[in-house]
């Protein structure tokens, strides 16, 4: 487990008063400084990274986020934003010499209205996404937003790290469907954006300064969403394909044939389905013996109650792209249970790649059309570094966004691999460049690619978005260290 320090980073300590002021305010269940009640809290969830608090704040609602905030702000001493503790990058996990405070959202989980005539939701920032997608569906309605950590995320942190998952492609980024916020500021003040407008030109969109801002510019304590009609009619595609390129093709194709009803489209490798096949209690292989190792994962939906329509449809564009070679074999689910037990092994693959060989992934994005010799150029870059290194792509075919996996050699150590890691991110990093690509596409920056960020990113973007944190954070004390550095 790697313990992180940032010299840039407020180290002023909570003082014996401060926690005293903050247990008054959040009472006993609201503040925890015992360690063992704490350590939950100071590390991410792979267990890679792990930090320091002086307590853990659990504050209830947005007066007592607020009055926490400018407890810490009279005294300069820094705030850690969580939501559900899943994040990838470390954006939510303290440094080691973070001497502050965290301050975790779970307790704000209420849900305060549904509109379905509007079909809107406003909550809280605590609550857990599946929770919210399931309520939506008892309402006939669809929350889109689909991660493999929905059972343990928070819709505060989806926000805030501007979350993408499985079907961006149909209903867009988070950011996309956030109607309205309430946050509080480093100072301790609320702004009340809290509005279910589709329209308000009235200068500046403030919202977007905190969704995929991860905390650093406030925390994000309640939320209007945007919904959309629960799917009645659903079909989903297990697809063995003849390579990317034929991905590509097919994708294209598809958004015609389904009357433009394609949710989800997503690129599978061999080499990961083996590891999730593997190392995953319970899952089958849907096309077992497959003839190419590419893979797709497709479903088209339709919120008119015509239960088979999407499915009939599917089974007639597969059969064309069967026979002119784009597609080798496919498998339609049948039923629910078929098309969740897919879907599974798709979001498996985190679980599965902790185990086996070493390995190293790239949460990167280039436009569609151009993933397939994307795939080719990054993989002969990595191979120039390490030439038996194994690339394993797979990702969210539909909007660009690979996560780009390469595992060692066969036999190599880890210890080994890992003095390749630096000399095979810039290899890939480099690729992206000329192709107009993101270094992270849904994932953040946290404290991980903070380095990687300020490498690629345009001068004169980092030199706003410092501009921005100056203005709003003029004592640093908001997450601070992550995404880039302030001095």
């Amino acid at each position: 487990m790697n313990v992180l320090t940032n010299p840039t980073i407020p180290t002023t300590p909570a003082s014996p008063a401060l926690l005293q002021a903050l247990r008054d305010l959040l009472g006993d269940k609201g503040l925890l400084t015992d360690p063992s009640d704490m350590k939950s809290y100071l590390s991410d969830w792979r267990g890679t990274l792990t930090g320091s608090a002086a307590a853990v704040a659990r504050p209830a609602s947005t007066e007592e986020v607020a009055g926490l905030v400018r407890l810490c702000a009279a005294e300069g001493v820094a705030i850690v934003p969580q939501g559900g503790n899943t994040g990838l990058m470390g954006g939510a996990t303290p440094y080691g010499n973070h001497a502050g405070i965290v301050v975790s959202l779970g307790r704000m989980n209420r849900v305060i209205a549904v509109d379905r005539l509007g079909l809107t939701m406003t909550v809280e920032a605590g609550c857990v996404l599946q929770t919210l997608q399931e309520l939506a569906a008892t309402n006939d309605m669809l929350l889109p937003l689909s991660l493999g950590a929905q059972g343990s995320c928070m819709i505060g942190g989806n926000l805030s790290t501007n979350a993408g998952g499985a079907q961006v492609l149909h209903y867009g980024n988070t950011r996309s469907w956030v109607l309205g916020i309430e946050a509080v500021l480093p100072s301790g003040e609320v702004w009340n954006g809290l509005k279910a407008l589709k329209k308000d030109n009235t200068g500046y969109d403030l919202k977007h300064l905190f969704i995929g801002a991860e905390g650093t510019l406030g925390i994000i304590t309640k939320a209007v969403i945007k919904l959309w009609p629960k799917p009645k009619d659903v079909a989903t595609a297990w697809i063995n394909i003849r390579d990317p390129q034929a991905a590509v093709e097919l994708l294209s194709e598809a958004h015609v044939a389904s009357e433009d009803a394609v949710t989800s489209c997503e690129l599978m490798n061999r080499t990961n389905l083996n590891g999730v096949f593997t190392h995953v209690p319970g899952v089958t292989d849907p096309l077992p013996g497959g003839e190419s190792p590419w893979y797709l994962l497709m479903e088209w939906s339709s919120a008119l109650p015509k239960e088979g329509v999407m499915a009939g449809r599917m089974e007639e564009f597969l059969a064309d792209a069967m026979e002119r070679g784009l597609v080798l074999d496919a498998v339609l689910a049948q039923n629910t249970q078929q098309a969740k037990a897919m879907w599974h092994i798709r979001e498996s693959h985190a679980e599965a790649g902790r185990h086996g060989a070493p390995a190293v992934s790239y949460d990167i994005s280039v436009a569609s059309s151009a993933i397939p010799q994307f795939i080719e150029d990054a993989t002969v870059a990595a191979k120039a570094v390490l030439p038996d290194i194994r690339s394993c792509p797979m990702g969210h075919m539909g909007d660009g966004n690979l996560h780009f996996n390469f595992k060692a050699p066969e036999g190599m150590s880890r210890e080994t691999f890992t003095q390749y890691k630096a000399a095979v991110t810039r290899a890939v990093n480099d690729t992206l460049v000329p192709y107009g690509g993101s270094i992270s596409a849904e994932h953040g920056i946290g404290s991980e690619k903070i380095g990687e960020l300020a490498h690629y990113a345009d001068p004169v973007k980092m030199a706003t978005m410092r501009a921005i944190k100056r203005a709003l954070d003029p004592q640093n004390i908001m997450n601070p260290g992550k995404i880039f550095l302030v001095s």
